[in-house]
């Protein structure tokens, strides 16, 4: 990688990701403070593509209770056989709405429901609450928060957090990359963005770069849809795009094999689901789920349903202390 493009990395900060929704046009802001793959049990025999809808949820009925973990479940969540999960719902591909609007879908929906089956519970749910009032909810309203939260100081001082995922942000080009991108050195190029996203700011920061070094500006071309960026890369318009690295997975098999990501995953950092400082309890029960759920297979194949597996971790953690 090129002094322009680490230097410009370590003055951007941390990850803002705000998204598409595909199926229903929205976006939004992961963290406001800062392809086709083989089946499994559960999995979806086929992707999205982008005019075709998303792709079916993880089938949970063939996960079994654990009883090692069922015996952690604090007694009140036993009695009511459900673990409530606050998100907001706009968040492709980790929460979204289905195309009636009203269902929440993605891999962390399929996620809380994974754990409430391995928990012995009956059902999972995700309701739809703004991002900035999850937090508060947990506890009373909420029993976790699980909506892309990436794992910070300042979170856990305020909550428990357990570690699922690592999301960072990734370039993704036309299938074979035929205007040959190289994602080290992306001066003179054209890529997309999707517009008030945290890319479109590190994206003018490398191209500043670029101009400071007396080399080519980036050619900044902003959609409002990530849809639109993809079509345009298809089809040889822009050299690439460049996004959430959930985003360009989930992208990847919409295309149905048309785009590949390109280069590594830069700038990530931990995701994990939040629950209240003070329940040890119910803290130590998601944990010992959530790593039930990795030792399994059952996490990646999760994952892999929404074209996400290389975010999945291997261990579940609470409170990581970070990289």
């Amino acid at each position: 990688m090129p002094k322009s493009t680490s230097t410009a990395f370590a003055k951007m900060g941390a990850t803002c990701a705000a998204l598409l929704l595909v199926a229903t046009g929205l976006s939004a802001c992961s963290d406001p403070d800062s392809a086709k793959t083989e089946t499994g049990p559960g999995q979806s025999a086929d992707a999205s593509s982008p005019a075709g809808g998303d792709p079916e949820s993880f089938d949970v009925s063939v996960i079994e209770a654990q009883p090692e973990v069922v015996a952690l479940v604090p007694e009140a969540i036993k009695e009511s056989g459900v673990l409530r999960n606050g998100a907001s719902t706009d968040y492709a591909p980790a929460e979204f709405r289905a195309a009636d609007g009203q269902t929440p879908i993605g891999y962390e929906v399929d996620i809380v429901n994974a754990l409430a089956k391995v928990m012995g519970l009956n059902e999972g749910t995700t309701e739809h609450a703004e991002f900035p009032t999850i937090i508060p909810a947990l506890g009373t309203k909420f029993d976790i928060g699980m909506s892309s939260f990436t794992i910070t100081p300042e979170r856990i001082e305020n909550t428990n957090m357990v570690s699922y995922s690592e999301v960072g942000s990734a370039y993704a080009v036309a299938a074979g990359n035929p205007t040959n991108f190289d994602p080290t050195n992306i001066c003179g190029s054209t890529i997309g963005v999707q517009n008030g996203t945290y890319q479109v700011d590190l994206t003018q920061a490398l191209s500043d770069e670029c101009v400071a070094e007396g080399k080519d500006p980036v050619e900044i071309m902003p959609h409002d849809l990530q849809t639109d960026i993809a079509t345009k890369v298809i089809g040889g318009q822009y050299d690439a795009t460049f996004a959430d690295s959930t985003v360009i997975g989930y992208a990847v098999r919409s295309s149905k094999d048309e785009l590949e990501q390109i280069g590594d995953v830069i700038e990530s950092e931990p995701q994990g689901i939040a629950l209240a400082k003070d329940d040890k309890q119910l803290t130590e029960a998601v944990q010992a789920a959530m790593q039930y759920l990795m030792d399994s297979g059952y996490l990646d194949q999760i994952m892999a349903n929404w074209g996400t597996q290389d975010a999945a971790l291997t261990t579940a953690e609470i409170n990581p202390s970070g990289k």
